[in-house]
């Protein structure tokens, strides 16, 4: 099952902006219909509920305190959640599939109302001048993930014909672009 990010709150505007786009032929040749991102995988939290505020400490009491924030569940008219995090997953990387997941995630960035969502990719691709069309660039992305990065670098040390490779894998990993799938979790947690 897809999942469109209009049904979050930094992007539930977005339905209607593409029901309108889509019954107006100017609109339609003027915006077009690609701000509409369908994530490989997300992760969203629920609004906090006036209680879970409450927990430890009386910080809303009824007033008009807060009462305009989406992240405050009765603030809401319909209880969405936020998007926390979108994952591109791509097994290999090609040129155009890393066209494709910046685009995706520039989309995130432009088109949100609200505070941007983690925007990371996952990949298996055993290449990292390949890697590096997604890890390296201007930080639409906050990281790329490998799912066997130790076992890469191991490879890349071994082989002294992958010397290129091997730099550019460690200057990705140097430079914070480049991580173990084991750290996702850990990075998603805040």
């Amino acid at each position: 099952m897809q999942t469109r990010i209009s049904r979050f709150v930094q992007y539930r505007h977005l339905e209607l902006l593409d029901e309108v786009v889509s019954t107006n032929q100017d609109l339609s040749a003027a915006l077009g219909h690609g701000y509409i991102v369908t994530p490989d995988v997300v992760i969203s939290r629920l609004p906090a509920t006036q209680e879970e505020v409450n927990e430890h400490r009386v910080l809303l009491d009824g007033s008009d305190t807060a009462s305009l924030t989406p992240f405050i569940e009765t603030n809401q008219a319909t209880s969405l959640p936020f998007l926390h995090a979108s994952v591109s997953c791509k097994w290999t990387i090609r040129s155009d599939r890393s066209q494709n997941t910046r685009t995706e995630a520039l989309n995130l960035i432009r088109n949100r109302k609200g505070s941007i969502p983690h925007i990371v990719a996952v990949t298996a691709e055993p290449l990292p001048m390949r890697i590096a069309s997604l890890a390296l660039g201007t930080g639409d992305l906050d990281c790329v993930y490998h799912f066997a990065l130790n076992e890469l670098r191991d490879v890349c040390a071994s082989l002294p014909e992958a010397g290129d490779q091997s730099e550019m894998l460690e200057t990705m990993i140097e430079g914070d672009r480049l991580r173990d799938i084991s750290d996702l979790p850990f990075d998603l947690a805040v």
